[in-house]
């Protein structure tokens, strides 16, 4: 397949539904060698809930629309083995190629093995792999973040590296104040993980909140609801 050189590169982004995937999109938003056409997250099939985020499949439906891009939901059973959400992903791929898509898009921020295991999964399959936040100062990008009006609500936090009372909270100054020295200000250790709820990438802000905090699976998750 050709295509235009002056012509935009189709791009699919994963979404976690949190902040960095949100800043990636802004990102990729403005660079005019991409169009993000899609977003793509992967859900629990059995709880209809984001992977390890645990946000609801309505909540992230109106995340899509607020920005205005359609979503492919990538079904994934419990418990989820590397050799069944690879062969999900390849099949919710399959039309990828046909639409013109060639770049899968990502908002990892330093971890290698993370970029070396997507690399390995969608460069056979004939995509470019693109990390618009790769290698930034963490504690630059989450002032950086908020201080351009991305709000997100932490959704899971890992309570051996982080107190439960921060699943919950709004990801904001007062946040990034009383985070632990040893916590990463963007939780790219998986010390949290988040929901996004407002920011220059999105139409119109999402009003949601915070419900009743559970531990499950050694992790403390906070029940993101609609407050409207």
């Amino acid at each position: 397949m050709t295509t235009d050189p002056q012509s935009p590169k189709k791009v699919w982004l994963w979404w976690s539904s949190g902040k960095d995937s949100a800043w990636a999109l802004h990102q990729l938003r403005a660079n005019p060698a991409y169009e993000v056409v899609k977003l793509v997250t992967t859900v629990n099939q059995s709880f209809q809930r984001v992977a390890m985020h645990a946000v609801r499949v309505e909540l992230l439906r109106a995340q899509a629309a607020a920005l205005n891009l359609p979503l492919e939901i990538v079904n994934l059973p419990w418990p989820c083995d590397n050799r069944t959400y690879e062969s999900a992903v390849r099949q919710a791929t399959e039309t990828a190629s046909a639409a013109g898509v060639e770049v899968m898009a990502f908002g990892d921020l330093f971890l290698e093995e993370v970029r070396a295991y997507r690399e390995a999964l969608f460069h056979p399959l004939g995509f470019e792999t693109v990390f618009p936040l790769w290698g930034l100062d963490t504690t630059a990008l989450a002032a950086e973040m908020v201080a351009s009006g991305l709000r997100a609500i932490l959704t899971c936090v890992d309570p051996r590296v982080l107190d439960e009372s921060f699943a919950g909270r709004t990801f904001d100054p007062s946040l990034l104040a009383d985070l632990p020295a040893s916590v990463d200000p963007c939780g790219e250790q998986g010390e949290f993980h988040t929901f996004a709820m407002a920011g220059p990438m999105f139409e119109q802000p999402l009003a949601v909140t915070a419900g009743e905090r559970v531990l499950r699976d050694g992790f403390i998750f906070a029940d993101l609801l609609s407050a409207e």
